[in-house]
């Protein structure tokens, strides 16, 4: 994975659904510090600046610089003020994209007019009940989307991930939920043990959302992750599993229309 993406910043500015990318942090990746210009020289105008965080290093302290004549002020205001809330896996976090605008979740963030919050956790998104009691503790929350199957087994994933919704439910009973399984895998054209795996997880993640739903929950959703890469899995990937940059846009140009129709209807609703 490129530092750039694991300890660096990038930097959009722009409206949502019309951002426009102008530049990525230049640093020395063994320094704990560092100072980067990120766009200068531009014509003197008020902008809407979205900054991007590093993927995977912790930050302790941010400063951002400005012209001593420059005027800060608050940005456009959220949709509803309502929370998108991803959890799940590395891919969610970001693994491996190239700079931190390019996780599936940022992206969608500079389309969608809402807070997004991504709860990606590298080899521990395990659907643990401790983790479902503290999401539900995100106030505002407009969407969750749980996407965390790759992190575990079918005898992990079947215990975990019905529990997981009820406790969610107990405190946000109408909040839209979306179930997203696992992307396809580029070796599992050789090792059809992966496959086999896949469609196992996939089907019950399927039958679950189904069950919930005859049993009254209107507001829970399935995703299926084959969809998202398409059939040239192996080119979206660095590993055959994690994207890169085009797997993630891929992700996030195919995801976004579940969003859109999921948070439209919860509008209505």
């Amino acid at each position: 994975m490129p530092a750039t993406g694991q300890n660096g910043f990038d930097c959009y500015t722009g409206e949502f659904g019309s951002r426009t990318f102008m530049s990525v942090a230049s640093f020395d990746p063994s320094q704990r510090e560092y100072e980067s210009i990120l766009y200068e020289g531009l014509d003197r105008r008020m902008r809407s600046v979205a900054i991007h965080f590093p993927l995977y290093q912790g930050v302790e302290e941010v400063w951002i610089g400005l012209d001593p004549d420059a005027e800060a002020i608050a940005p456009s205001a959220y949709r509803l003020n309502k929370r998108i809330i991803c959890y799940g896996t590395s891919i969610t976090q970001g693994g491996c994209a190239s700079r931190p605008g390019m996780a599936y979740p940022n992206i969608l963030s500079r389309r969608l007019p809402y807070e997004f919050i991504n709860l990606g956790f590298s080899g521990n998104g395990k659907g643990e009940s401790e983790l479902a009691r503290l999401i539900a503790e995100i106030d505002n929350p407009g969407l969750l989307v749980l996407d965390y199957e790759a992190n575990v087994s079918i005898a992990e994933y079947k215990a975990t991930l019905s529990e997981f919704i009820r406790i969610y439910r107990e405190r946000h009973a109408r909040v839209p939920v979306l179930v997203v399984s696992k992307i396809r895998y580029g070796l599992e054209g050789e090792k059809p043990e992966h496959f086999r795996e896949r469609m196992e997880l996939r089907a019950f993640a399927s039958e679950t959302v189904r069950r919930l739903r005859m049993e009254g929950d209107d507001r829970i959703y399935f995703q299926d992750g084959e969809e998202l890469l398409g059939e040239r899995e192996a080119d979206y990937t660095v590993d055959s599993v994690h994207p890169t940059d085009l797997g993630f846009q891929t992700i996030a140009d195919r995801l976004q229309p579940a969003l859109n129709r999921i948070l439209d209807e919860s509008i209505a609703l």
